[in-house]
């Protein structure tokens, strides 16, 4: 799995952020696409990305059913614990030859691995989903704007907190604040993953750096796992599904997104991922029977809308000054 970035356009990974963590450390290969397939081969990268989304937000609502087993804490465990293994297994990742400054970057992508996922399942522990994943977005979505410095990303963004509004009814107590909270921070620590996920890409080869930070994640959330849950980690049930979230969740649409990502231009698979609290708000409801009202679907919406024009700008001036 080649997930190197270049070292240039530092903006194209910020443009591409509304994109599933999962696949950003891979957005940068998107960018060397071949010329002209067919309609039905430029049909299939597409189709794989929409798969990697939904077995993304499937897997979490699949974790928000493992939570009375297993809580949040303890669902953040199993999942990175075992994608940890599964990429120590594929990668082979080496351990030496690597300086300091190497190790500080795995190790501080690994926090915001750790953080993120943290922090978004103590949020699908309070809030919908398709709403925790619409707060979550935020985060790279801010990114983007900070990152372009155009005036009208800073539109796109009022248009998202229009959004956000909504969701909130006025006011976040409608939602629970507390997971409302969760879900901005867990966004947050999204931003922070795009960053250290270049700078990791561009010092580890193939998923090295990865699989090396997710070991640094699974190590983090150990303790956290172990004070909430204890000996419920170690049911058999528990742990099969444990497993089945880090396939769903991280193992599958790593797999789905990279194969896609070679014949996909990284803008148009940034904007498809912006559908993301969509296919979220589809798994809610249709696993965990999580409806939402006209408000949070046009809230939603806004969200969507505010991330698609945010790329779409992002990679229209950076066409236009190749050209210029």
């Amino acid at each position: 799995m080649n997930v190197q970035r270049s070292a240039s356009e530092p903006a194209a990974a910020a443009a591409a952020a509304v994109a599933v963590p999962e696949a950003t450390p891979a957005l940068d290969a998107a960018g060397r696409t071949g010329s002209g397939p067919g309609k039905g081969a430029a049909l299939v990268p597409v189709a794989l990305v929409v798969a990697g989304g939904l077995s993304v937000q499937f897997g979490s609502a699949v974790a928000a059913l493992l939570m009375p087993k297993a809580g949040a804490l303890g669902v953040v465990t199993l999942r990175l614990a075992a994608a940890a293994l599964i990429l120590l297994v594929v990668c082979r990742p080496k351990v030496r030859g690597h300086s300091r400054a190497d190790w500080g970057t795995v190790l501080a992508f690994g926090v915001a691995m750790g953080g993120m996922n943290t922090l978004f399942y103590q949020a699908l522990d309070r809030i919908p989903l398709g709403i925790a994943v619409t707060l979550e977005v935020l985060g790279p979505l801010a990114l983007s704007v900070f990152a372009s410095r155009r005036l009208i990303n800073v539109v796109w963004a009022g248009l998202a907190l229009v959004g956000v509004v909504l969701l909130g009814g006025g006011g976040f107590d409608r939602l629970d604040p507390v997971g409302a909270a969760y879900a901005l921070g867990a966004g947050a620590m999204w931003a922070a993953y795009i960053v250290f996920s270049a700078r990791t890409g561009r010092r580890f080869p193939q998923a090295d750096g990865l699989a090396l930070a997710m070991v640094v994640a699974a190590v983090l959330s150990l303790p956290l796992g172990i004070w909430e849950s204890g000996a419920k980690l170690t049911v058999p049930s528990t742990l099969a599904l444990g497993a089945a979230v880090a396939v769903l969740s991280s193992v599958l649409p790593y797999t789905l997104e990279l194969m896609a990502l070679r014949r996909l231009p990284a803008s148009t698979f940034a904007v498809m991922m912006s559908l993301e609290p969509a296919i979220a708000a589809a798994a809610g409801f249709l696993i965990l029977n999580q409806a939402l009202s006209t408000t949070d679907a046009l809230a939603i919406a806004l969200v969507i809308g505010a991330s698609m024009g945010a790329v779409r700008s992002q990679t229209g001036a950076r066409k236009r000054k190749k050209k210029g």
